[in-house]
């Protein structure tokens, strides 16, 4: 069945020599964020979406009327490699893990929204992402603002988790700068969409609306993202709130004595100088709906000089900036175009 071309091209590359892209998975709330997207992005074609599995039935997306007009599509291996050029997998991770590193050995680059290439150590992935036997050459983590050399030549990007992106873009300049000197805390809240789409007891309404849910303590996978890029013990507590979308993070560090509010300043400013999706808010500590159905991240930051502590507050849409605008976002990397391309 042929895939419907949107109403309108955007401005910008001529159709014909637009990048093909097709996405795996596109029914979830990452994918269907990625179809809103990449369907008006201009200098890539949406040429197919699919679901997750091969069974499925095929079925359109009234959300996204008039935005792209497509079918979605079982999913079928051999159409995404004949499709396109570059494949967004909004899979689960099991599937991710099988799928990729076939469509990386055809030739496909791969912008993977799983966590299933995230954890370079062997025995920690093993732990966490099982089915993740070993990672293709090629792979790339794909923190957008930090790693933008590596991700213009990977053949399969891995995207960054939510939680490690919003905790990550705050804590990694502090560590970078030598400003972090013990235990650091990550006390965060998501909305009921970072558990995806599968309906549980947990993220039934009658179950969440009025209520927040700590779980996970010691035993969620993001811990180990955050752990390996800072090379540093993270305590990372998640909490349930009952919002459909965004992430907001309270983190606590222990700073090196002697350490200044401004000297917190300068390493944030520093790191994000060059990043059009980082807003720096000073003590001025940012909200959810300040950054909701966007791809900004917000950081704010309160320093106590005299007890050498500092606590930070990051928020960031889970959806966009946590998932399917920060794929994108390294897309736009990988193209060699300007990073806002499609996202503002």
């Amino acid at each position: 069945m042929p895939i419907a071309a949107p109403l309108s091209s955007p401005a910008g590359t001529p159709p014909g020599t637009r990048t093909r892209v097709a996405i795996a998975g596109a029914t979830g709330y990452a994918g269907q964020e990625l179809v809103r997207i990449l369907a008006r992005h201009p200098a890539v074609t949406l040429t197919t979406a699919m679901s997750s599995g091969a069974t499925s039935t095929p079925r359109p997306m009234p959300a996204l009327a008039r935005i792209w007009d497509g079918t979605v599509i079982p999913l079928d291996v051999e159409r995404l490699v004949a499709d396109a050029d570059i494949i967004f997998l909004a899979l689960p991770e099991a599937a991710a893990a099988e799928l990729a590193p076939v469509l990386v050995e055809r030739g496909r680059r791969v912008i993977d929204l799983s966590g299933a290439f995230r954890i370079r150590d062997h025995a920690a992935r093993q732990r966490w992402y099982p089915a993740t036997a070993a990672l293709p050459s090629g792979t790339v983590y794909g923190f957008s603002e930090r790693n933008r050399e590596a991700i213009r030549d990977a053949r399969l990007l891995s995207n960054p988790g939510c939680y490690p992106t919003a905790a990550l873009m705050a804590l990694s300049p502090l560590a970078d700068a030598g400003l972090l000197a013990g235990p650091v805390v990550v006390d965060a809240k998501s909305g009921v969409s970072g558990a995806g789409k599968t309906p549980s007891d947990r993220t039934h309404f009658s179950e969440n609306h009025g209520s927040v849910a700590a779980y996970g303590i010691f035993g969620h996978r993001h811990t180990a993202e955050m752990e390996q890029e800072l090379s540093a013990p993270v305590t990372f507590v998640p909490h349930l709130v009952p919002l459909d979308r965004g992430i907001l993070e309270t983190i606590y560090v222990a700073l090196r004595p002697g350490t200044t509010e401004a000297q917190v300043g300068e390493a944030l400013h520093a790191a994000y100088a060059d990043s059009p999706f980082v807003r720096l808010t000073g003590t001025t500590l940012p909200e959810i709906k300040h950054v909701a159905h966007t791809n900004f991240c917000d950081i704010g930051w309160k320093v106590d000089e005299a007890g050498s502590r500092a606590v930070l507050v990051a928020v960031l849409d889970n959806l966009v900036k946590g998932a399917a605008g920060s794929a994108v976002q390294n897309l736009n990397i990988m193209l060699g175009v300007d990073e806002r391309t499609g996202l503002l």
